[in-house]
Protein backbone atom coordinates (compact mmCIF):
# COMPACT_ATOMS: atom_id res chain seq x y z
CA UNK A 1 0.00 0.00 0.00
CA UNK A 2 2.86 2.60 0.83
CA UNK A 3 5.03 2.04 -1.99
CA UNK A 4 7.41 4.70 -3.38
CA UNK A 5 4.58 6.05 -5.83
CA UNK A 6 2.16 5.92 -2.80
CA UNK A 7 4.75 8.40 -0.65
CA UNK A 8 5.32 10.97 -3.14
CA UNK A 9 1.86 11.05 -3.46
CA UNK A 10 1.55 11.52 0.36
CA UNK A 11 4.31 13.88 0.16
CA UNK A 12 2.97 16.05 -2.56
CA UNK A 13 -0.70 16.06 -1.08
CA UNK A 14 0.18 17.22 2.39
CA UNK A 15 1.25 20.97 1.74
CA UNK A 16 -2.48 21.12 -0.41
CA UNK A 17 -4.58 19.18 1.96
CA UNK A 18 -3.09 21.30 4.98
CA UNK A 19 -3.63 24.70 3.25
CA UNK A 20 -7.38 23.68 2.62
CA UNK A 21 -7.40 22.95 6.35
CA UNK A 22 -5.40 26.53 7.32
CA UNK A 23 -7.79 28.65 4.74
CA UNK A 24 -11.41 26.71 4.87
CA UNK A 25 -11.88 24.37 7.72
CA UNK A 26 -10.11 26.31 10.33
CA UNK A 27 -11.96 29.36 9.58
CA UNK A 28 -15.04 27.80 9.31
CA UNK A 29 -15.00 26.63 12.72
CA UNK A 30 -13.78 29.51 14.82
CA UNK A 31 -16.53 32.21 13.20
CA UNK A 32 -19.32 29.50 13.98
CA UNK A 33 -17.49 28.19 17.23
CA UNK A 34 -17.13 32.18 17.86
CA UNK A 35 -20.87 33.42 16.65
CA UNK A 36 -22.42 30.28 18.29
CA UNK A 37 -21.02 31.57 21.71
CA UNK A 38 -22.38 34.66 21.12
CA UNK A 39 -26.20 33.09 20.53
CA UNK A 40 -26.02 30.74 23.78
CA UNK A 41 -24.99 32.99 26.05
CA UNK A 42 -28.54 35.22 24.61
CA UNK A 43 -30.45 31.89 24.52
CA UNK A 44 -29.44 30.67 27.82
CA UNK A 45 -29.89 34.23 29.21
CA UNK A 46 -33.49 34.61 27.94
CA UNK A 47 -33.97 30.98 29.38
CA UNK A 48 -32.29 32.29 32.75
CA UNK A 49 -34.16 35.37 33.12
CA UNK A 50 -37.21 33.52 32.59
CA UNK A 51 -38.47 35.89 29.78
CA UNK A 52 -41.68 34.65 28.94
CA UNK A 53 -42.39 33.92 24.96
CA UNK A 54 -39.01 34.65 24.49
CA UNK A 55 -38.35 31.41 26.93
CA UNK A 56 -40.86 28.94 24.90
CA UNK A 57 -39.28 30.16 21.77
CA UNK A 58 -35.71 29.90 22.71
CA UNK A 59 -36.88 25.68 23.81
CA UNK A 60 -38.68 25.28 20.46
CA UNK A 61 -35.23 26.57 18.95
CA UNK A 62 -33.37 23.98 20.81
CA UNK A 63 -35.91 20.93 20.55
CA UNK A 64 -35.94 21.51 16.97
CA UNK A 65 -31.87 21.82 16.27
CA UNK A 66 -31.13 19.38 18.95
CA UNK A 67 -33.62 16.77 17.41
CA UNK A 68 -32.33 16.74 13.41
CA UNK A 69 -29.27 15.55 12.50
CA UNK A 70 -26.61 18.51 11.01
CA UNK A 71 -26.54 17.10 8.04
CA UNK A 72 -30.16 17.31 7.14
CA UNK A 73 -30.52 21.14 8.53
CA UNK A 74 -27.40 21.79 5.83
CA UNK A 75 -29.61 20.20 3.02
CA UNK A 76 -32.46 22.29 4.19
CA UNK A 77 -30.77 25.72 4.29
CA UNK A 78 -28.76 25.26 1.03
CA UNK A 79 -32.12 23.88 -1.01
CA UNK A 80 -34.54 25.59 1.17
CA UNK A 81 -33.13 29.51 1.45
CA UNK A 82 -33.11 29.75 -2.34
CA UNK A 83 -36.78 29.09 -2.65
CA UNK A 84 -37.19 31.44 -0.12
CA UNK A 85 -35.04 34.34 -2.55
CA UNK A 86 -32.04 33.67 -0.02
CA UNK A 87 -29.09 33.26 -1.80
CA UNK A 88 -25.57 33.15 -0.10
CA UNK A 89 -22.18 31.60 -0.94
CA UNK A 90 -22.35 28.08 0.27
CA UNK A 91 -19.61 28.88 3.08
CA UNK A 92 -21.28 31.95 4.46
CA UNK A 93 -24.57 29.53 4.69
CA UNK A 94 -22.29 26.76 5.87
CA UNK A 95 -21.23 28.49 8.72
CA UNK A 96 -24.73 30.57 9.52
CA UNK A 97 -25.87 26.60 10.02
CA UNK A 98 -22.87 25.50 11.95
CA UNK A 99 -23.62 28.55 14.53
CA UNK A 100 -27.35 27.80 14.50
CA UNK A 101 -26.56 23.79 15.34
CA UNK A 102 -24.11 24.65 17.71
CA UNK A 103 -25.79 27.75 19.56
CA UNK A 104 -28.52 25.23 20.47
CA UNK A 105 -25.91 23.18 22.35
CA UNK A 106 -23.74 25.63 23.63
CA UNK A 107 -27.15 27.36 25.05
CA UNK A 108 -27.79 24.46 27.34
CA UNK A 109 -24.06 24.42 28.69
CA UNK A 110 -24.55 28.37 29.03
CA UNK A 111 -27.88 28.10 30.80
CA UNK A 112 -26.20 25.33 33.57
CA UNK A 113 -23.36 27.15 34.40
CA UNK A 114 -25.13 29.91 34.82
CA UNK A 115 -27.89 28.15 37.29
CA UNK A 116 -24.97 26.80 38.81
CA UNK A 117 -23.96 30.07 40.23
CA UNK A 118 -25.46 30.57 43.44
CA UNK A 119 -28.19 32.81 43.30
CA UNK A 120 -26.96 34.71 46.18
CA UNK A 121 -24.76 36.45 44.21
CA UNK A 122 -27.89 37.64 41.89
CA UNK A 123 -29.41 38.93 45.10
CA UNK A 124 -26.10 40.30 46.70
CA UNK A 125 -26.03 42.53 43.31
CA UNK A 126 -29.12 44.08 43.50
CA UNK A 127 -28.20 45.21 47.00
CA UNK A 128 -24.99 47.05 45.83
CA UNK A 129 -27.34 48.77 43.36
CA UNK A 130 -26.39 47.57 40.10
CA UNK A 131 -28.64 46.40 37.24
CA UNK A 132 -29.74 43.09 35.92
CA UNK A 133 -27.19 43.43 32.74
CA UNK A 134 -24.50 44.67 35.08
CA UNK A 135 -24.89 41.96 37.66
CA UNK A 136 -25.28 39.22 34.47
CA UNK A 137 -22.00 40.67 32.95
CA UNK A 138 -19.79 41.34 35.87
CA UNK A 139 -20.69 38.65 38.18
CA UNK A 140 -22.83 35.63 36.83
CA UNK A 141 -21.04 35.19 32.96
CA UNK A 142 -17.82 35.36 34.21
CA UNK A 143 -18.73 32.52 36.35
CA UNK A 144 -20.67 30.62 34.02
CA UNK A 145 -17.55 30.87 31.31
CA UNK A 146 -15.39 29.58 33.84
CA UNK A 147 -17.76 26.18 34.43
CA UNK A 148 -18.45 26.20 30.79
CA UNK A 149 -14.95 26.54 29.25
CA UNK A 150 -14.45 23.03 29.16
CA UNK A 151 -17.24 21.98 27.52
CA UNK A 152 -17.16 24.65 25.01
CA UNK A 153 -13.86 24.17 24.10
CA UNK A 154 -15.20 20.22 23.50
CA UNK A 155 -17.80 21.82 20.91
CA UNK A 156 -14.83 23.59 18.86
CA UNK A 157 -12.90 20.49 18.74
CA UNK A 158 -15.71 18.49 17.24
CA UNK A 159 -17.05 21.21 14.95
CA UNK A 160 -13.13 21.09 13.19
CA UNK A 161 -14.25 17.41 12.63
CA UNK A 162 -17.88 17.97 11.73
CA UNK A 163 -16.98 20.88 9.14
CA UNK A 164 -16.25 18.31 6.68
CA UNK A 165 -19.94 17.70 6.48
CA UNK A 166 -20.17 21.01 4.74
CA UNK A 167 -19.04 19.04 1.49
CA UNK A 168 -22.19 18.58 1.50
CA UNK A 169 -23.07 21.79 0.12
CA UNK A 170 -20.33 22.56 -2.43
CA UNK A 171 -17.92 24.05 0.16
CA UNK A 172 -14.27 23.17 -0.50
CA UNK A 173 -12.72 22.16 2.29
CA UNK A 174 -9.82 20.23 3.84
CA UNK A 175 -11.57 16.91 3.31
CA UNK A 176 -13.36 17.62 0.46
CA UNK A 177 -9.53 18.68 -0.99
CA UNK A 178 -8.37 14.78 -0.15
CA UNK A 179 -11.46 13.49 -1.96
CA UNK A 180 -10.34 15.35 -4.69
CA UNK A 181 -6.52 14.10 -4.82
CA UNK A 182 -7.54 10.97 -4.31
CA UNK A 183 -10.22 10.79 -7.32
CA UNK A 184 -7.45 11.61 -9.68
CA UNK A 185 -4.83 8.94 -8.20
CA UNK A 186 -7.37 6.67 -7.03
CA UNK A 187 -5.50 6.01 -3.89
CA UNK A 188 -8.05 6.78 -1.61
CA UNK A 189 -7.16 4.93 1.82
CA UNK A 190 -3.47 6.54 2.32
CA UNK A 191 -4.76 10.07 1.44
CA UNK A 192 -7.82 9.30 3.87
CA UNK A 193 -5.24 8.04 6.70
CA UNK A 194 -3.15 11.52 5.93
CA UNK A 195 -5.78 13.94 6.28
CA UNK A 196 -7.04 12.17 9.59
CA UNK A 197 -3.50 12.81 10.47
CA UNK A 198 -3.87 16.71 9.77
CA UNK A 199 -7.44 16.73 12.00
CA UNK A 200 -5.59 14.69 14.69
CA UNK A 201 -2.73 17.42 14.42
CA UNK A 202 -5.65 20.57 14.41
CA UNK A 203 -7.26 19.00 17.62
CA UNK A 204 -4.36 18.32 19.52
CA UNK A 205 -3.32 21.82 19.24
CA UNK A 206 -7.34 23.35 20.50
CA UNK A 207 -6.35 20.48 23.41
CA UNK A 208 -3.15 21.82 24.44
CA UNK A 209 -5.28 25.43 24.46
CA UNK A 210 -7.51 23.94 26.08
CA UNK A 211 -5.65 22.63 28.79
CA UNK A 212 -3.85 26.16 28.98
CA UNK A 213 -7.03 27.83 29.11
CA UNK A 214 -8.08 26.10 31.89
CA UNK A 215 -5.18 26.33 33.87
CA UNK A 216 -5.46 30.23 33.79
CA UNK A 217 -8.72 30.14 34.24
CA UNK A 218 -8.39 27.98 37.58
CA UNK A 219 -5.39 29.89 38.40
CA UNK A 220 -7.12 33.15 38.15
CA UNK A 221 -10.02 31.77 40.81
CA UNK A 222 -7.19 31.17 42.94
CA UNK A 223 -5.35 34.63 43.07
CA UNK A 224 -9.43 35.91 43.56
Amino acid sequence: MFDQNTLTLLIDSFPKILVYGLKVTLPLATAAFILSTILSVFVAMVQYANVPILRQICRFYIWIIRGTPLLVQLMVAFYGLPLLGIHSNPFIMAVIVFTINEGAYSAETMRAAMEAVPAGQLEAGYCVGMSYMQIMWHIILPQAFRTAFPSLFNALISMVKDTSLASSITVVEMFTRTKQIAGQSYNYLPLYIEVAIVYLMFCTVLTYLQKRGEVRLGSYGVRK
